[in-house]
């Protein structure tokens, strides 16, 4: 097996900026790694590794933990295996093992004239699955401009963490009266007591379908799990919930989770994270970062596991390098999709 892999710089349509992970003015760029696989058969496979503040996984830890790997380890013939021996290289590293294992199954899956989605025994239903649009932080005349651009989306999702927050979203109310919306607090609520207070100011401002994340991560689990008991609405855990491992933590304190493939490791880990939420009783969400429809089409591929999809980070940038699943006024769509099989992406 030989890996290659090289760093991206994907642009924003947008300033981008949340309560956590970046902060101050907001960013305008985002850092990804591209990685292909091949071996000596003719197979080859691509997956992408996006970068993450948050996690600490900048392109360069990325790049890092890539060098170290041993290709010939590797197999598109064993993929729990390789990923086993991805585990033996370093822990943690979510990122980069997400990029090669979404390698992994695309090459493993092209060569079984698969794609993804039928060799998980998922499939995937056409005009059923809708991904929400993302509103990052911003002033509230901006806020206005973003959601009335953003008309063509039938769910908006606004983070919130900043001292305008409710001027933001009644200035979202202003140009959305009706729209259902999702707000992502990304940790921003110190206290459960300002969290219940934010939520049912939220709460009563209507139609929102449920929060993210309203308290840190490191957050006492009895406070989390007396937020969730007296909250108003549907609380979702993002940071919260990185494997199928946190599923007991998960279950106490939260109504639903938000799998991303770069917490999980990619495709296989947030299987079993989806089935595990699911098996448990919780309401499902694949998220995204900003990332190139390379990982979201990745994330298309599980769809069928969820009740809910934020995967709208390639609409977010200018120079999408690849071409995938698609979200065409928001409905998630594999019917234009360049490839028949594998990850069913290509180069522009």
């Amino acid at each position: 097996m030989k890996l290659q892999f090289r760093r991206f710089e994907l642009k924003l349509t947008r300033t981008w900026r949340i309560a956590t992970g970046v902060g101050g003015a907001g960013t305008n760029t985002y850092g990804t790694v591209f990685v292909e696989l091949t071996d000596d058969r003719g197979r080859s496979g691509i997956g992408e590794a996006a970068s993450t503040g948050r996690y600490e996984q900048p392109v360069e830890v990325i790049e890092a933990f890539l060098r170290k790997v041993d290709a010939s380890r590797l197999s598109f013939d064993d993929i729990a295996g390789s990923m086993k021996y991805l585990d033996t290289v370093a822990s943690g590293n979510g990122a980069a093992k997400c990029g090669l294992n979404i390698a992994l199954l695309d090459g493993a899956t092209k060569a079984l004239k698969q794609p993804i989605y039928d060799f998980l025994k998922l499939g995937f239903a056409e005009k059923k699955h809708i991904t929400s649009f993302s509103i990052g932080i911003d002033t509230p005349d901006v806020i206005r401009e973003k959601v009335r651009e953003a008309e063509r989306y039938p769910v908006l999702k606004l983070k919130v963490g900043s001292p305008d927050d409710r001027a933001n979203f009644e200035a979202l109310r202003e140009a959305a009266p009706d729209k259902p919306v999702r707000v992502d607090a990304n940790e921003a609520w110190k206290t459960k007591e300002d969290a219940l207070r934010n939520i049912e100011w939220l709460h009563h401002h209507g139609n929102i379908q449920f929060i993210e994340q309203p308290m840190p991560a490191s957050s006492n689990r009895r406070d989390m799990a007396w937020l969730k008991e007296r909250s108003p609405m549907p609380i979702f855990g993002d940071e919260s919930y990185h494997h199928a491992t946190d599923v007991d933590l998960a279950a106490e304190c939260f109504h639903g989770v938000n799998v991303k493939l770069v917490k999980t490791g990619g495709i296989s880990g947030a299987h079993d994270a989806l089935k595990a939420a699911r098996k448990a009783g919780l309401q499902t969400m694949i998220g995204c970062m900003i990332e190139s429809s390379v990982l979201i089409t990745a994330a298309a591929h599980l769809a069928e596991l969820t009740d809910h999809l934020d995967i709208d980070g390639h609409i977010l940038i200018s120079n999408d390098p690849y071409l995938g699943a698609t979200a065409e006024k928001g409905i998630v769509s594999f019917a234009n999709a360049p490839e028949k099989f594998g990850l069913r992406v290509k180069p522009r």
